[in-house]
């Protein structure tokens, strides 16, 4: 055995790696950087960069039962937007039927979807009266400050 610590295998240790790795996901770094002595562990993830302006196709709608003219809808410009960054949810909680769906009417102050935002539930009200034209977000995606999230007239 050599006295050059240099030349002796590095002990890993797994448990404070997997740790790090949690600590990564849960408060969304990019990278952490630990030191023990002369020992130094580093954990790095990717993680994909959203353009601002650069938003996901409309959730794709069903069909109204009854036939007839088709309404040309509001513009994107005339959404309801998100005011913050977070996660959007559709219903109150997981298997509950969701707050509004394109064709029901909504009055002002009604729910119409949720953002959680660093663990906090953030209800979004409908800015007026109208009816739900578009909902342009899926349940549990990703949303980004000024994004449309629902289209009312």
């Amino acid at each position: 055995m050599s006295d050059d610590p240099s030349t002796e295998p590095m002990r890993i240790d797994t448990a404070l790696i997997r740790q790090l790795a949690d600590l990564l996901a849960e408060n969304e770094l990019s990278e952490i950087e630990v030191e023990d002595g002369d020992r130094k562990i580093v954990v790095k993830r990717k993680l994909s960069a959203a353009a601002p302006a650069a938003y996901p196709p409309p959730v794709a709608q069903a069909a109204s039962p009854a036939p007839g003219p088709v309404e040309p809808l509001a513009t994107l410009a005339d959404a309801v937007k998100s005011p913050m960054v977070g996660t959007v949810f559709l219903s109150a909680e997981p298997g509950a039927p969701p707050f509004i769906a394109v064709g029901a009417t909504v009055e002002a102050g009604d729910t119409l979807l949720i953002i959680e935002a660093m663990k906090v539930m953030n209800p979004i009200a409908a800015p007026k009266a109208g009816v739900v034209r578009q909902i342009c977000v899926a349940d549990a995606q990703p949303v980004e400050y000024d994004q449309p999230l629902v289209v009312i007239d």
